[in-house]
């Protein structure tokens, strides 16, 4: 029984509990990396509408949007671009490389949807 014992001290692995914490972690920073993108499309969702204010025309590139002047900051490492913009409307998407989906937003007024 006791050469037992000393065969089961000296395993080494993880055991299943400590592999569903890590799996679930994982999940969590995913889900977490997902609404940083969909906030940051929110955020410049709002900052377009500012520029629009502004210019008659919704902004065509993301630079116009980024910064004080329409209060557009984004997260750190997510991706975002203006896909389309026009007088009328546009069109925007962003992700996060460690996040599972990317996201897009059309406006004006529309709602963040999954991309992929």
């Amino acid at each position: 029984m006791l050469l037992k014992m000393n065969k089961m001290k000296n395993q080494k692995g993880f055991t299943l509990i400590e592999l569903m914490i890590v799996i679930a972690i994982s999940a969590y920073r995913k889900r977490s990396y997902d609404s940083s993108a969909q906030s940051d499309l929110r955020n410049a969702a709002t900052a377009q509408e500012a520029y629009f204010v502004d210019a008659s025309e919704y902004a065509d590139t993301s630079a116009t949007l980024i910064g004080a002047t329409y209060g557009l900051y984004l997260s750190d490492k997510v991706v975002f671009s203006v896909r389309n913009a026009t007088g009328e409307s546009y069109s925007m998407k962003a992700q996060h490389p460690s996040g599972e989906h990317s996201y897009i937003i059309k406006g004006p007024g529309g709602s963040v949807s999954k991309y992929n």
